[in-house]
């Protein structure tokens, strides 16, 4: 199956670059489009030719895609560049039949995940006020949301043991009380490091919350609401209009690692989605590359 693959891409690649005469940066986004389709049939254990992809598959794709928070500008993208690509096999005979033709953008209204940019991101947290107490901790959850991709959930039951800051890993229990090891990039450890100077200096520590990560100034475990709440009332500081929840963060941490070209299993492993059917090669994928993958394309790394 990869061989076959692998030389109708180089077709598709000489296509664009010599009959359509596209610029270097648009054909390897063309082919990074196709890429990912292949990385999902592999992730989902699909060994279909290029000849025998269905319209169906291509729907699962699209929806995978959505469920790991890619962004509708991305999702529409990466469909226009697999059109593209099954119209060449077409023109080429090698398919009778176009499976990506009916192909569209899933209708996700209002589902579609709210996806904050880098800007916005960077406003919410300059908008923290550390002399105020609570401040360094607050810091500290926004740049370990967005720098993990975490849960709420996740994080408000992060423990210091499962932290493993110079090798640049956590430990984090999701769904299912499955646990799994998510890179850390230099960004959030140097703030949850300021924030173990305050958590030290706090007065007590309830006994169940010593070996809690995020404490509340009266040293009890930190709350989903009150995470919410610094969030609204960040977002509300920075003029930010949009209806984001800590959830926000998690699918902005996938959409930007996307975006920038991050492989989509390794995305996928990070963020421990229970709802993607997985291969025994995909969740042995290995830490170095798993760290690589967020310390080259996360944008706090």
């Amino acid at each position: 199956m990869q061989k076959t693959w692998t030389f109708h891409t180089k077709g598709f690649k000489a296509f664009l670059s010599i009959e359509k005469s596209l610029s270097v940066n648009s054909v390897e986004a063309y082919i990074h489009d196709v890429k990912k389709l292949l990385q999902y049939f592999e992730i989902s254990g699909i060994t279909s030719r290029p000849d025998q992809v269905s319209q169906s598959e291509l729907r699962a794709f699209i929806k995978w895609i959505n469920e790991l928070g890619v962004s509708a500008r991305t999702q529409a993208r990466i469909i226009s560049g697999l059109k593209s690509f099954f119209k060449y096999l077409l023109m080429d005979d090698f398919i009778q039949k176009d499976p990506a033709r009916l192909l569209e953008a899933p209708k996700l209204g209002r589902k579609l995940p709210e996806v904050l940019s880098l800007s916005e991101i960077n406003a919410i947290v300059s908008a923290i006020d550390l002399s105020k107490p609570g401040g360094q901790r607050n810091k500290a959850v926004i740049e370990t949301l967005y720098g993990c991709g975490l849960r709420v959930s996740e994080l408000v039951n992060l423990k210091i043991s499962n932290l493993y800051l110079k090798l640049g890993f956590i430990k984090v229990t999701g769904k299912g009380n499955k646990e799994r090891l998510v890179p850390i990039g230099d960004t959030a450890v140097k703030e949850i490091n300021s924030w173990f100077i305050d958590r030290n200096q706090l007065k007590k520590i309830e006994k169940e919350a010593e070996n809690i990560v995020f404490l509340t100034r009266n040293g009890r475990k930190i709350s989903r609401v009150m995470i919410f709440m610094i969030i609204k009332d960040l977002a509300e500081k920075c003029g930010i209009e949009k209806n984001i929840s800590p959830h926000t963060f998690r699918h902005s941490f996938a959409s930007h690692l996307v975006d920038a070209g991050a492989d989509l299993r390794a995305v996928q492993e990070m963020l421990g989605h229970e709802s993607i059917t997985t291969t025994e090669i995909y969740t042995h994928l290995d830490r170095d590359y798993l760290r690589s993958a967020i310390i080259e394309f996360h944008p706090r790394s």
